[in-house]
């Protein structure tokens, strides 16, 4: 495993973080405990969850990952980086959810009691909430920052010129600053590089991709024509969102490009996607997930993959479209 900081921070995290949103749900909490414990043997140390998962689920199963992280860490927590994520619905009344005030500070209370710990090292927006104002929202983070139960805040799904201006805002009101985002990308999904990137490069913040295997699109085990049996195209409410993101012909053939090239290369298809990642020099930590530890193997090994620079050459040209998103359909 390697290891790096977060953007311009002083803390250390793995070039891996192990996504957990399938803990609970796609994985029960045997599976999910020991996918956890092949990560750590692996050398991963940053562990990426968030209070909406599993996702794919509902009101009833909110929070059940957490729950899950929670237990595995149990007299282990100093020996690991633990980020969540809040905004997402928790309840059913109208202020579960979203970054006012109340919600955030409610958000991160329950976060800690299911994650047995009494701070968060990195706790991030899911994503953009566009009914209350940034300044209430970054008040809020401010509290929770200095009163120690996160060290650090950040962002995830935010449009660049939200981002840009919510770090504005923050250096105005002399209030804890983002330090990391957390888009989707992958080398079927690179829009993110016209940009975010150049924002993150910047501003100096940490980049922790999700996604790199578009939810398991590019593992080459799936076939347009065929249903998904198995995975994020087939389990939960979140079937839909994944096979509206990446189950259409362009993708399928590009892989079967990708396939050609990582062959002749005598290279995983797996390993190769995440290393791609890995590859850009914005990108601090790449998250992988699993819903059987068997299926780390490959993506671990990605992190020692050192990427000919021929290879990335044709892997960024077979994939150039994606960079300009559903326009190049």
């Amino acid at each position: 495993m390697q290891y790096t900081q977060l953007g311009r921070t002083g803390l250390t995290v793995s070039r891996l973080c192990l996504g957990t949103m399938t803990f609970g749900l796609q994985s029960d909490e045997s599976v999910s405990k020991a996918i956890l414990d092949k990560a750590a043997d692996g050398g991963i140390t940053f562990i990426d969850t968030a209070d909406v998962y599993p996702l794919g689920g509902d009101l009833t199963t909110v929070g059940r990952t957490e729950e899950i992280v929670g237990r595995w860490l149990a007299g282990q927590r100093e020996r690991f980086i633990v980020a969540t994520k809040a905004v997402g619905k928790m309840g059913p009344s109208l202020w579960d959810q979203g970054a006012s005030r109340k919600h955030l500070l409610d958000a991160v209370d329950a976060s800690l009691r299911r994650l047995g710990t009494d701070y968060i090292d990195l706790y991030q927006l899911h994503s953009d909430d566009p009914t209350t104002p940034l300044d209430e929202t970054l008040e809020a983070l401010e509290v929770i920052v200095r009163s120690g139960r996160a060290r650090y805040i950040g962002v995830s799904n935010f449009l660049a010129y939200r981002l840009a201006k919510a770090l504005g805002r923050a250096d105005v009101l002399r209030v804890a600053r983002f330090v990391s985002v957390q888009p989707r990308y992958s080398l079927l999904f690179r829009q993110i590089e016209r940009e975010l990137l150049p924002l993150a490069a910047e501003e100096q913040l940490g980049v922790i991709p999700y996604n790199p295997l578009a939810g398991g699109l590019l593992t080459g085990k799936h076939r347009l024509g065929a249903s998904p049996t198995e995975g994020r195209f087939a389990l939960g409410t979140s079937a839909q969102m994944y096979q509206e993101r990446y189950w259409h012909e362009r993708e399928f053939v590009t892989i079967e490009k990708l396939r050609g090239i990582v062959a002749a290369a005598g290279v995983p298809l797996v390993s190769a996607s995440v290393a791609w990642v890995l590859a850009n020099p914005v990108v601090t930590s790449a998250i992988i997930g699993a819903s059987r530890p068997e299926q780390l193997t490959d993506t671990l090994a990605a992190v020692e993959l050192q990427l000919d620079p021929a290879l990335k050459a044709q892997l960024d040209e077979a994939t150039i479209e994606y960079r300009w998103g559903d326009a190049a359909r």
